[in-house]
Protein backbone atom coordinates (compact mmCIF):
# COMPACT_ATOMS: atom_id res chain seq x y z
CA UNK A 1 0.00 0.00 0.00
CA UNK A 2 1.08 3.15 -1.21
CA UNK A 3 0.43 5.33 2.10
CA UNK A 4 2.82 2.50 4.13
CA UNK A 5 5.64 3.61 2.57
CA UNK A 6 4.64 7.42 2.53
CA UNK A 7 4.94 6.43 6.70
CA UNK A 8 7.72 4.96 6.36
CA UNK A 9 9.41 7.98 4.36
CA UNK A 10 8.03 10.45 6.23
CA UNK A 11 9.97 8.97 9.19
CA UNK A 12 12.82 8.64 7.85
CA UNK A 13 12.50 12.81 6.31
CA UNK A 14 11.67 13.41 10.46
CA UNK A 15 14.51 11.91 11.85
CA UNK A 16 17.01 13.71 9.88
CA UNK A 17 15.11 17.02 9.90
CA UNK A 18 15.78 16.75 14.34
CA UNK A 19 19.47 16.24 13.74
CA UNK A 20 20.19 18.86 10.65
CA UNK A 21 17.73 21.38 12.89
CA UNK A 22 20.10 20.99 16.17
CA UNK A 23 23.28 21.53 13.64
CA UNK A 24 21.93 24.88 12.83
CA UNK A 25 20.81 26.00 15.83
CA UNK A 26 23.72 25.81 18.06
CA UNK A 27 24.33 30.07 17.98
CA UNK A 28 21.16 30.29 15.99
CA UNK A 29 18.59 31.44 17.80
CA UNK A 30 15.81 28.70 17.91
CA UNK A 31 12.95 30.95 16.77
CA UNK A 32 14.92 32.42 13.81
CA UNK A 33 15.58 29.28 12.76
CA UNK A 34 12.21 28.13 12.80
CA UNK A 35 11.08 31.22 10.89
CA UNK A 36 13.73 30.75 8.43
CA UNK A 37 13.12 26.69 7.99
CA UNK A 38 9.65 27.26 7.44
CA UNK A 39 10.22 29.46 4.18
CA UNK A 40 12.31 26.38 2.80
CA UNK A 41 9.39 24.26 3.31
CA UNK A 42 6.80 26.72 2.15
CA UNK A 43 8.27 26.86 -1.12
CA UNK A 44 9.18 23.06 -0.80
CA UNK A 45 5.31 22.74 -0.36
CA UNK A 46 4.46 24.92 -3.40
CA UNK A 47 6.52 23.46 -5.97
CA UNK A 48 5.26 20.02 -5.26
CA UNK A 49 1.70 21.72 -5.50
CA UNK A 50 2.04 23.19 -9.43
CA UNK A 51 4.23 19.25 -9.99
CA UNK A 52 0.68 17.28 -8.99
CA UNK A 53 -0.87 20.22 -10.47
CA UNK A 54 -3.57 21.02 -7.91
CA UNK A 55 -3.17 24.59 -8.01
CA UNK A 56 -6.41 25.36 -9.76
CA UNK A 57 -8.56 23.61 -6.73
CA UNK A 58 -7.24 25.61 -3.92
CA UNK A 59 -10.74 27.85 -4.73
CA UNK A 60 -13.02 24.41 -4.02
CA UNK A 61 -11.94 24.23 -0.47
CA UNK A 62 -14.53 24.58 1.63
CA UNK A 63 -14.93 26.48 4.24
CA UNK A 64 -14.62 23.37 7.14
CA UNK A 65 -11.39 22.18 5.61
CA UNK A 66 -9.64 25.63 5.43
CA UNK A 67 -10.79 26.11 9.36
CA UNK A 68 -9.07 23.00 10.17
CA UNK A 69 -6.03 23.49 7.72
CA UNK A 70 -5.38 26.63 9.33
CA UNK A 71 -5.74 25.32 12.59
CA UNK A 72 -3.52 22.58 12.37
CA UNK A 73 -1.30 25.08 11.03
CA UNK A 74 -1.50 26.92 14.43
CA UNK A 75 -0.76 23.87 16.25
CA UNK A 76 2.24 22.40 13.64
CA UNK A 77 3.74 26.74 14.63
CA UNK A 78 3.33 26.08 18.18
CA UNK A 79 4.67 22.65 18.17
CA UNK A 80 7.52 23.97 16.20
CA UNK A 81 8.81 26.66 17.91
CA UNK A 82 8.37 24.52 21.39
CA UNK A 83 10.16 21.62 19.55
CA UNK A 84 13.46 23.45 18.49
CA UNK A 85 13.92 25.93 21.41
CA UNK A 86 14.04 22.12 23.48
CA UNK A 87 16.51 21.52 20.93
CA UNK A 88 18.93 24.06 21.28
CA UNK A 89 19.22 22.99 25.00
CA UNK A 90 18.53 19.54 25.64
CA UNK A 91 19.74 16.33 24.37
CA UNK A 92 18.28 14.72 21.36
CA UNK A 93 18.12 11.77 22.64
CA UNK A 94 16.27 13.44 25.23
CA UNK A 95 14.31 15.84 23.44
CA UNK A 96 13.05 13.68 20.71
CA UNK A 97 11.30 10.75 23.00
CA UNK A 98 8.97 13.73 24.88
CA UNK A 99 7.89 15.17 21.63
CA UNK A 100 7.53 11.61 20.28
CA UNK A 101 4.86 10.83 22.51
CA UNK A 102 2.30 12.70 21.13
CA UNK A 103 1.87 9.09 19.36
CA UNK A 104 -0.10 8.48 22.73
CA UNK A 105 -2.62 11.05 22.59
CA UNK A 106 -2.87 11.06 18.76
CA UNK A 107 -4.22 7.50 18.87
CA UNK A 108 -6.18 7.90 21.85
CA UNK A 109 -8.09 10.57 20.00
CA UNK A 110 -8.36 9.17 16.79
CA UNK A 111 -9.83 5.71 18.40
CA UNK A 112 -12.71 8.69 20.36
CA UNK A 113 -12.89 11.23 17.31
CA UNK A 114 -12.57 8.67 14.37
CA UNK A 115 -13.97 5.14 15.48
CA UNK A 116 -10.53 3.36 14.83
CA UNK A 117 -11.28 0.85 16.81
CA UNK A 118 -9.34 -2.18 14.60
CA UNK A 119 -7.61 -4.31 16.58
CA UNK A 120 -8.21 -2.15 19.81
CA UNK A 121 -6.43 -4.06 22.31
CA UNK A 122 -3.31 -4.29 20.68
CA UNK A 123 -3.34 -0.32 19.89
CA UNK A 124 -3.75 0.16 23.47
CA UNK A 125 -1.24 -2.20 24.20
CA UNK A 126 1.04 -0.20 22.26
CA UNK A 127 0.05 2.91 23.34
CA UNK A 128 0.97 1.83 27.13
CA UNK A 129 4.55 0.26 25.44
CA UNK A 130 5.09 3.90 24.38
CA UNK A 131 3.87 5.81 27.17
CA UNK A 132 6.38 3.52 29.16
CA UNK A 133 9.32 3.64 26.80
CA UNK A 134 8.94 8.05 27.23
CA UNK A 135 9.18 7.57 30.90
CA UNK A 136 12.39 5.05 30.91
CA UNK A 137 14.24 7.67 28.12
CA UNK A 138 13.15 10.76 30.75
CA UNK A 139 16.30 10.52 32.64
CA UNK A 140 18.18 12.92 35.20
CA UNK A 141 21.63 14.00 34.34
CA UNK A 142 23.99 13.87 37.89
CA UNK A 143 25.01 17.03 36.73
CA UNK A 144 22.57 20.06 37.93
CA UNK A 145 19.49 17.84 37.33
CA UNK A 146 16.86 19.44 38.26
CA UNK A 147 18.46 22.61 36.27
CA UNK A 148 19.17 20.76 33.14
CA UNK A 149 15.45 19.00 33.00
CA UNK A 150 14.06 22.19 33.67
CA UNK A 151 15.49 24.18 30.75
CA UNK A 152 14.47 21.58 27.84
CA UNK A 153 11.09 19.35 29.27
CA UNK A 154 8.21 21.83 29.02
CA UNK A 155 9.18 23.08 25.96
CA UNK A 156 9.07 19.50 24.81
CA UNK A 157 6.12 18.58 26.70
CA UNK A 158 4.49 21.14 24.93
CA UNK A 159 5.84 19.91 21.44
CA UNK A 160 4.32 16.54 22.16
CA UNK A 161 0.83 18.41 22.69
CA UNK A 162 0.34 20.51 19.96
CA UNK A 163 1.90 17.78 17.60
CA UNK A 164 -0.81 15.69 18.93
CA UNK A 165 -3.59 18.25 17.78
CA UNK A 166 -1.80 18.79 14.19
CA UNK A 167 -2.59 15.42 13.45
CA UNK A 168 -6.27 15.09 14.40
CA UNK A 169 -6.98 18.72 13.02
CA UNK A 170 -4.99 17.87 9.41
CA UNK A 171 -7.15 14.49 9.61
CA UNK A 172 -10.03 16.89 9.64
CA UNK A 173 -9.17 19.26 7.18
CA UNK A 174 -7.45 17.02 4.45
CA UNK A 175 -10.48 15.48 3.82
CA UNK A 176 -11.74 16.15 0.16
CA UNK A 177 -8.49 18.40 -0.38
CA UNK A 178 -5.34 17.28 -2.17
CA UNK A 179 -2.56 16.51 0.03
CA UNK A 180 0.09 18.20 -1.38
CA UNK A 181 -2.25 21.44 -1.52
CA UNK A 182 -3.39 20.82 2.12
CA UNK A 183 0.37 21.05 2.91
CA UNK A 184 0.92 23.73 1.41
CA UNK A 185 -2.23 25.65 3.03
CA UNK A 186 -0.98 24.69 6.30
CA UNK A 187 2.68 25.61 5.85
CA UNK A 188 1.55 28.87 5.24
CA UNK A 189 -0.18 29.23 8.06
CA UNK A 190 3.31 28.41 10.21
CA UNK A 191 5.08 30.73 8.27
CA UNK A 192 3.13 33.81 9.56
CA UNK A 193 2.68 32.38 12.89
CA UNK A 194 6.67 32.06 13.06
CA UNK A 195 7.67 35.08 11.76
CA UNK A 196 5.15 36.67 13.73
CA UNK A 197 7.08 35.18 16.58
CA UNK A 198 10.40 36.66 15.58
CA UNK A 199 8.89 39.99 15.24
CA UNK A 200 6.72 40.32 18.73
CA UNK A 201 10.42 39.06 20.26
CA UNK A 202 12.29 41.85 18.62
CA UNK A 203 14.75 39.22 17.25
CA UNK A 204 14.71 40.09 13.82
CA UNK A 205 18.01 41.90 13.81
CA UNK A 206 20.03 38.37 14.48
CA UNK A 207 19.25 38.13 11.08
CA UNK A 208 21.86 39.86 9.89
CA UNK A 209 24.86 37.55 11.78
CA UNK A 210 23.46 34.38 10.90
CA UNK A 211 26.39 32.04 10.78
CA UNK A 212 26.41 30.59 6.96
CA UNK A 213 27.01 26.76 8.15
CA UNK A 214 24.44 26.86 10.34
CA UNK A 215 21.96 28.26 7.63
CA UNK A 216 22.86 25.86 5.50
CA UNK A 217 21.95 22.98 7.39
CA UNK A 218 18.40 24.61 8.71
CA UNK A 219 17.97 24.69 5.14
CA UNK A 220 18.69 20.99 4.60
CA UNK A 221 16.10 20.59 7.57
CA UNK A 222 13.94 22.25 6.00
CA UNK A 223 13.85 20.37 2.80
CA UNK A 224 13.93 17.47 5.26
CA UNK A 225 10.72 18.59 6.98
CA UNK A 226 9.46 19.12 3.68
CA UNK A 227 9.74 15.74 2.45
CA UNK A 228 8.73 14.16 5.55
CA UNK A 229 5.07 16.20 5.54
CA UNK A 230 4.52 15.30 2.06
CA UNK A 231 4.42 11.99 2.89
CA UNK A 232 2.84 12.01 5.92
CA UNK A 233 -0.23 13.97 5.22
CA UNK A 234 -0.68 11.41 2.21
CA UNK A 235 -0.42 8.37 4.64
CA UNK A 236 -2.52 10.29 6.63
CA UNK A 237 -5.21 11.82 3.99
CA UNK A 238 -5.48 7.84 2.38
CA UNK A 239 -4.35 5.68 5.45
CA UNK A 240 -5.91 4.62 9.52
CA UNK A 241 -3.84 7.58 11.50
CA UNK A 242 -3.71 5.59 14.48
CA UNK A 243 -1.07 3.27 11.79
CA UNK A 244 0.47 6.16 10.18
CA UNK A 245 1.12 7.96 12.78
CA UNK A 246 3.30 5.23 15.14
CA UNK A 247 5.02 4.21 11.77
CA UNK A 248 6.22 8.35 11.61
CA UNK A 249 7.16 8.22 15.10
CA UNK A 250 9.67 5.00 14.46
CA UNK A 251 11.73 8.45 13.14
CA UNK A 252 13.61 8.82 16.68
CA UNK A 253 15.64 5.49 15.24
CA UNK A 254 17.20 7.73 13.13
CA UNK A 255 17.37 10.75 15.36
CA UNK A 256 18.95 8.69 18.49
CA UNK A 257 21.45 6.91 16.07
CA UNK A 258 22.55 10.22 14.57
CA UNK A 259 22.98 11.95 17.78
CA UNK A 260 25.50 8.98 18.84
CA UNK A 261 27.28 9.33 15.24
CA UNK A 262 27.34 13.49 15.51
CA UNK A 263 26.81 14.76 18.62
CA UNK A 264 28.17 11.61 20.83
CA UNK A 265 24.88 11.50 23.10
CA UNK A 266 24.61 8.45 24.76
CA UNK A 267 21.98 6.13 25.68
CA UNK A 268 22.03 4.96 28.97
CA UNK A 269 20.64 0.96 29.74
CA UNK A 270 17.55 2.17 31.06
CA UNK A 271 17.17 4.14 28.26
CA UNK A 272 17.74 1.68 25.45
CA UNK A 273 15.59 -0.30 27.40
CA UNK A 274 12.87 2.19 26.96
CA UNK A 275 13.20 2.92 23.37
CA UNK A 276 12.88 -0.73 22.79
CA UNK A 277 9.62 -0.37 24.57
CA UNK A 278 9.33 2.65 22.07
CA UNK A 279 10.77 1.12 19.17
CA UNK A 280 7.83 -2.57 19.80
CA UNK A 281 5.03 -0.65 20.71
CA UNK A 282 5.27 1.31 17.56
CA UNK A 283 6.03 -2.25 15.13
CA UNK A 284 2.99 -3.83 17.34
CA UNK A 285 0.44 -1.22 15.95
CA UNK A 286 1.89 -1.09 12.49
CA UNK A 287 1.65 -4.41 11.92
CA UNK A 288 -1.56 -5.35 13.46
CA UNK A 289 -3.30 -2.22 14.29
Amino acid sequence: MAWLLAAALSALFAGLTSILAKCGIRKTDSDVATALRTVIVLLFSWIMVFIVGSAGTITSIDSKSLLFLVLSGIATGASWICYFKALSVGNVNKVVPIDKSSTVLTILLAIILFGETNHLWVKLAGTALLAAGVFLMIEKKSDNAKETRSAWLPYAAGSAVFAALTSILAKIGIAGVESNLGTAVRTGVVLVMAWLIVFIKGKQSQLKTLDRKELVFIALSGLATGGSWLCYYYAIQNGIVSVVVPIDKLSILVSILFSRIVFKEKLSKKGLIGLACMVIGTLAMAIWG
